[in-house]
């Protein structure tokens, strides 16, 4: 019994030894930092970037990626030219691209879009400057992030102002003349004796609306 002891005894030295040495004995999980993200707001290499051609054109699209909004290229058949004629086809071809949802490997890359479907585009109306666009909500119920995206899908496009600004307001109190620009029933008109017309506003897609969409609210100057 006594050739035994040492034996037990070193056993019961190497314990804390090993435990010295890195090996722990607890089943406490160990906080080794955030888990990468899967979301990198990057496409993959192999996405072969659009070519233009065939009557159609690649444009920038920004979409909510983490939280900012950055820019995607999409094959688009666009409206040519920067006439104020084509500003109004312009905003609409790119506002239906801002309301579908991400291709595959933009939805993977953790790109989506806060633009709801419902929501429409149409020109100024009596007493609007030329660049105005009027969105078929107010401009004050839009999510930021949706606002943020217009601006900086608009800016420097036919749907822009000569400085690349972007003019927008919500729905028309009044009835606006006949032709293309005119605001329909169906995108908020309400007739000469509704509710007095939405303030239009002025933004540019500069890089604080870019990295922080949340100051849509209360970005812009009033025209």
């Amino acid at each position: 019994m006594r050739r035994t002891v040492p034996g037990a005894l070193a056993l019961s030295l190497l314990v804390p030894l090993a435990a010295g040495c890195g090996i722990r004995a607890t089943s406490v999980p160990v906080d080794a930092g955030a888990a990468p993200s899967r979301v990198g707001c990057v496409l993959p290499d192999d996405r072969k970037s659009p070519e233009g051609g065939g009557g159609a054109s690649v444009v920038r699209v920004y979409l909510v990626c983490g939280a900012r909004v950055s820019p995607v290229e999409r094959k688009v058949r666009m409206p040519g030219g920067r006439s104020s004629a084509r500003r109004l086809p312009v905003a609409r071809q790119l506002l239906d691209e801002l309301r579908q949802r991400p291709e595959p490997a933009e939805d993977t890359a953790g790109f989506e879009t806060a633009v709801p479907r419902r929501l429409t585009v149409s020109g100024g109306t009596d007493g609007d400057p030329d660049e105005a666009l009027r969105l078929s909500e107010p401009l004050e119920e839009l999510p930021p992030y949706a606002l943020a995206q217009i601006v900086c899908t608009y800016a420097d496009t036919a749907a822009a102002d000569a400085e690349g600004g972007v003019v927008l307001g919500g729905p028309a109190g009044g009835r606006a003349t006949g032709g293309d620009d005119a605001v329909s029933e169906a995108e908020g008109a309400e007739g000469a004796d509704g509710p007095a017309r939405s303030p239009l506003r002025r933004y540019e897609c500069g890089t604080s609306l870019r990295t922080h969409p949340r100051s849509a609210e209360s970005a812009g100057t009033q025209v």
